[in-house]
């Protein structure tokens, strides 16, 4: 069992109305920690709207300019900012000289501008960017959770400030991203503060940058968007926000409507900025189905999207860094997601250097350009265009599973990785990524077990009794780190390797009591085979806590590597060393303890040893929670994988 090096934390401070958090969430030991003092150049402000007539009702127009006074009001002495992307999420102009824009008014529509590199647009007052403006002259009708109130007439101006920002003009960037937080309650927002959101709060090196909300930022309630805001409010850098399945209104006629309130409360559902040398880009990847259909919604890109996205790229260098972040990802190791992902990658075919980022799947995966699986192909996808990665979950498998020592969810995710946030890593013109778990040091990228015949046999009984809603009596407990000499005479008995930083360029090694290393097999190595699922292709260490509890167990991971346990290992207790090496040539090294006895009773009689040791009849005692999560459409689709 390899030792768990929880960082308590405490509740942040200023929560606001968030504070209420306290009476529901775990509260953890006291920390001296607090955010890190907020960039100097992160000013509050809002954009500038002037009410009167329009000169010409159907033209928008306005102007971008240097907020010097920082007070948000375009004053006589303040220049415009030329060359800046304005945009009413179909046409992108460029300011002129003076920093003046004119675009087509569309009936409904959210305007916003491209923060230029070396530039900082304001934030409110919980850190969210302010870089749009809503037009939808009627408003949004009766929604349940507000939506947009009638903005009347087409005004006479919309002007954007800004601040000129060395930090964001630099070319060294670290861009965190925070998929999934996805709370359903405010226990649920309590065990992101205290998880994931506060290991951001505690940093202080994406500053410039800020913080990207990847979607389903919360569970289909949106009054908890305020206690969202709270807890990313405590961030040191700028807050921007896209929108998942679970952020939409779902009592919406349409579509056109399903994100009003996301749009009232955020920003626009799809939008571009720069930072350093590198463009990011953010689109919506869910297309809703209607009042009719209830919550059902389709995995698509809008075609006013991908012509925004082609007009937005016109002004980007073909050679440039890209990121193109949507919340359901493009693809995952296991098929294509996004029903056009062919006229998307159509779109971005001039980009080589372009990256998408997903979440959605609660996966945390990292999927190389130049890969190929039959799974795409046979969805029209060949050869993997551009690296894919899905940035894991600040919910993890949706808060799901037994407590741990700190009163957090284990929450291990169904491919074998756990709670966190993806940071790119910019160095001028190149790009790294590490994922760092909740709690956990950047270092902590290796989750080791031992899969053997009796560990497959239990996983099978044990998700039989999880399918059956628990009914009847659970398979006795095993340890996942005893095998029996028969298993190892048999073969197929691996130590199993799930490394989070890893690609399918990345490298694995196993030393056993010392000897000299062995190199591990990738399980999804993307050479053109099908999808290998199974539960010789699951990690035993994950997947046994999931089994045990109320999480999700998919059978298969594209970061999980094995090694063959030497069939001649005498009994007793056998410590295997593991070392990743990622592609960039960064070097992790963990190890785990497994024990060899005579058979099947004595597996019984030491498994239940370990398990004690280990703190798993404690964690019992514990609450294991159901959470609603695990009703959601992605949990129920992950148990029928």
């Amino acid at each position: 069992m390899q030792t768990r090096r929880i960082r308590p934390r405490t509740a942040a401070a200023g929560l606001g109305a968030c504070a209420a958090l306290s009476l529901f969430a775990p509260l953890l030991s006291p920390t001296s920690a607090t955010a890190a003092d907020a960039p100097a150049e992160l000013y509050e402000g809002h954009v500038q709207v002037d009410r009167g007539k329009a000169a010409d009702p159907k033209k928008f127009t306005g102007q971008v300019f240097d907020d010097v006074n920082e007070n948000s009001k375009l004053d006589g002495d303040e220049k415009g900012v030329a060359g800046v992307a304005v945009s009413n999420g179909v046409d992108v102009v460029q300011t002129d000289g003076e920093g003046r824009y004119e675009l087509p008014v569309r009936d409904n529509m959210t305007v916003s501008i491209t923060q230029p590199s070396g530039w900082q647009v304001p934030v409110d007052e919980d850190k969210v960017a302010q870089f749009s403006y809503n037009h939808l002259p009627e408003g949004s009708g009766d929604l349940e959770y507000g939506g947009i109130e009638p903005t009347g007439d087409t005004p006479k101006a919309v002007n954007f400030p800004m601040v000129e920002s060395k930090a964001s003009a630099k070319g060294e960037q670290n861009c965190p991203i925070a998929s999934d937080t996805q709370a359903y309650d405010k226990t649920e927002m309590g065990y992101a503060r205290d998880g994931a959101v506060g290991d951001l709060a505690d940093r202080s090196d994406y500053g410039a940058c800020g913080v990207l909300l990847l979607g389903d930022n919360v569970g289909d309630d949106l009054s908890l968007n305020d206690e969202l805001r709270d807890i990313y409010s405590q961030m040191n850098g700028p807050v921007r926000v896209a929108p998942g399945n679970h952020d939409q209104d779902y009592d919406a006629v349409d579509d056109a409507h399903a994100l009003d309130t996301f749009r009232d409360q955020f920003g626009p559902s799809y939008f571009s900025y720069d930072v350093g040398k590198t463009h990011f880009v953010v689109l919506d990847s869910i297309e809703y189905e209607g009042k009719a259909n209830k919550k059902k919604y389709k995995e698509k890109i809008s075609q006013d999207q991908l012509t925004w996205l082609e007009n937005d790229l016109k002004n980007v260098p073909k050679n440039a860094q890209v990121v193109v972040a949507t919340h359901a990802p493009i693809l995952t190791h296991k098929e294509v997601v996004v029903d056009n992902a062919k006229d998307f990658y159509d779109v971005i075919s001039d980009y080589p250097n372009a990256v998408t980022v997903g979440g959605h799947t609660h996966t945390q995966e990292n999927l190389v350009a130049g890969e190929t699986r039959k799974e795409w192909a046979a969805a029209g996808i060949e050869k993997l265009p551009n690296t894919q990665i899905v940035a894991g979950a600040v919910s993890g498998d949706w808060y799901s599973g037994g407590l741990n020592a700190d009163g957090l969810p284990y929450s291990f995710t169904q491919d074998a990785s756990e709670p966190g946030v993806l940071t790119l890593e910019y160095d001028g013109a190149s790009r790294s990524e590490r994922y760092t778990v909740r709690n956990e040091s950047d270092d902590h990228q290796l989750l080791l077990g031992v899969n053997s015949p009796e560990w497959r046999d239990w996983a099978q009984k044990a998700q039989d009794w999880q399918d059956a809603d628990k009914k009847g009596t659970a398979p006795k407990e095993i340890s996942e780190r005893v095998v029996t000499r028969e298993d190892l005479k048999q073969g197929e008995t691996w130590l199993t390797s799930s490394f989070l930083a890893g690609t399918s360029d990345a490298r694995v090694e196993v030393s056993f009591d010392g000897k000299a290393p062995k190199r591990s097999e990738h399980t999804q190595p993307g050479k053109g085979e099908a999808l290998a699922k199974g539960w010789e292709y699951t990690d035993p260490y994950t997947a046994s806590q999931n089994l045990r509890t109320s999480g999700n167990v998919g059978q298969s991971s594209s970061h999980l590597w094995r090694t063959e346990i030497p069939s001649n290992l005498d009994l007793g207790t056998h410590t295997a060393e593991v070392t990743g090496t990622d592609r960039y040539g960064r070097d992790f090294t963990e190890s785990v303890r497994f024990t060899v006895v005579e058979d099947e009773a004595a597996a019984k009689t030491e498994s239940q040893k370990l398990l004690r040791q280990d703190g798993f009849d404690a964690q019992q005692k514990k609450e294991v929670r159901d959470p609603k999560g695990l009703d959601s459409e992605e949990a129920q689709s992950a148990r029928n994988d």
